[in-house]
């Protein structure tokens, strides 16, 4: 049998470990693993680099369409091109930033619309949970092919643009968890107390407060953890599957553990910019490292790491959130947007502050960025390199650090914290369905290969 492609030489990380093997793809999908696999018309040769299953980022925002308000925000051309350069094969995106926010049946198709003939990688859809989506929305939302939902606990969107996101009331969180609960899916949840975090910005801005570090005072841990509580009882009461989303303190993930201690059906995630950056450095960055929840100190950081090494945080995103860079130019923190372009970085960085830092096993490195994230919102063809699974791998070439400069940004917007850090391995290529949608050497391929993955 001749295949399409194989790839050669690599260390590959499989479900039972990692081995120097061979991968072979016929039509899209891995055909054959092991060695003398024989012919293909066109061969990758990996010695030297890890072999990954290609990251499935679990939160990741499109603002396509930007509705005439946000049309200079990240769009699918440039974020799925961020995507393959950064070795993420396939992604959930939020159903925010976009205008119309993604929140029934005909948002859905115009979002579907917009990202036509637009994708470079895969991608799968949240479906918004609001306070005025509860008449039909959801159901439509499960009609039309969503992979999961998404709601937040703290304030967002603009109340003056029509069709914008908005955050949910305790009333519209437990009815719509009783209406998601009955499509089986899952639903995500930005887990902050709204009450309490606004009066606290609200205090700080009016005292003068204009530092990151201010900031980050302003939102102190407990604001975390008791939404996760709260999201957790009425999970509990009404059979509701739930993911808890970006996670930035120990704490919070204890109420996760604890929670599936006792049967709950909930997991949760944590993002490459909490276990990298800290509260101390922040203000000498500037606001395009500000996100919410906040990044929390060094100690906090360290706690996060634990709790990735030990298995009880699910999977890792990056929570990409751009803007245009206007909206980051602030002197003052407090009124500059939260969200900070991280897709591109994260696979790179976690495997060095994770495997090559911290002795991240390969097989844990796989399940955090790819295995987990698939599993949990039924991308079964996704997360794993096994036969008749679709033929995603990211190449990486470990201990090769080079510097992120600015020009190497695929994103629309070319700003993240990332720029001028030394990152210790190298996403060298990126393979979606067999197709080599990235390399090295010759950059981000010109076709569009991408799907949306309808469930």
């Amino acid at each position: 049998m001749g295949y399409d492609l194989l790839i050669k030489n690599g260390l590959v990380i499989l479900e039972s470990g990692e081995v120097k093997t061979d991968v072979a793809v016929k039509d899209g999908l891995i055909a054959a693993i092991g060695n003398d696999l024989g012919e293909a018309d066109k061969v990758i040769d990996a010695t030297g680099l890890v072999v990954s299953p290609g990251m499935v980022d679990a939160h990741v925002h499109i603002t396509d369409p930007g509705g005439g308000y946000r049309d200079q925000w990240e769009g699918y051309i440039t974020g799925t091109a961020s995507c393959a350069k950064g070795g993420v094969t396939s992604f959930m995106e939020m159903p925010l930033n976009q205008v119309p926010a993604t929140v029934d049946g005909e948002s859905l198709e115009i979002k579907y619309t917009a990202g036509k003939g637009k994708l470079k990688s895969d991608v799968g859809s949240f479906g918004g949970l609001v306070p005025f989506n509860l008449k039909g929305g959801i159901q439509e939302l499960n009609d039309g092919g969503v992979a999961a939902y998404k709601c937040f606990m703290a304030t967002c969107g603009d109340r003056s643009i029509d069709g914008d996101f908005m955050n949910v009331d305790d009333y519209s969180l437990y009815e719509g968890m009783k209406q998601v609960a009955k499509t089986g899916k899952v639903l995500a949840i930005h887990a902050e107390n709204a009450a309490i975090t606004d009066k606290l910005g609200e205090l700080a801005y009016k005292n003068g407060e204009t530092t990151l570090k201010a900031y980050v005072a302003s939102r102190p841990v407990f604001t975390e953890v008791e939404p996760i509580r709260r999201a957790i009882v009425l999970a509990k009461e009404t059979g509701c599957r739930i993911h808890i989303c970006h996670i930035a303190c120990p704490e919070g993930v204890e109420e996760v553990t604890k929670a599936r201690a006792a049967g709950v059906d909930v997991t949760c995630e944590t993002c490459t910019h909490y276990l990298y950056f800290d509260t101390d450095e922040l203000d000498a960055i500037g606001p395009v490292v500000k996100c919410s929840p906040p990044i929390r100190d060094k100690e906090n950081q360290n706690g996060m790491w634990k709790k990735v090494l030990s298995g009880e945080i699910d999977f890792v995103t990056s929570d990409h959130s751009p803007c245009t860079p206007d909206l980051k130019d602030k002197e003052n923190a407090f009124e500059a947007w939260g969200g900070i372009s991280g897709v591109q970085n994260n696979v790179d960085v976690l495997f060095d502050e994770g495997v090559q830092k911290r002795g991240m096993s390969l097989t844990q490195f796989a399940d955090i960025i790819a295995t987990n994230p698939a599993d949990r919102y039924n991308l079964d063809q996704k997360g794993r390199i096994s036969i008749g699974k679709d033929a995603d791998f990211v190449l990486i070439k470990p201990n090769a650090p080079y510097t992120l400069k600015a020009e190497d940004l695929e994103y629309r917007n070319k700003i993240s914290p990332y720029i001028g850090r030394e990152i210790g391995a190298q996403v060298v290529q990126t393979v979606l369905r067999g197709h080599v949608i990235y390399s090295k050497d010759t950059g981000v391929s010109n076709e569009f290969v991408g799907d949306f993955i309808k469930k």
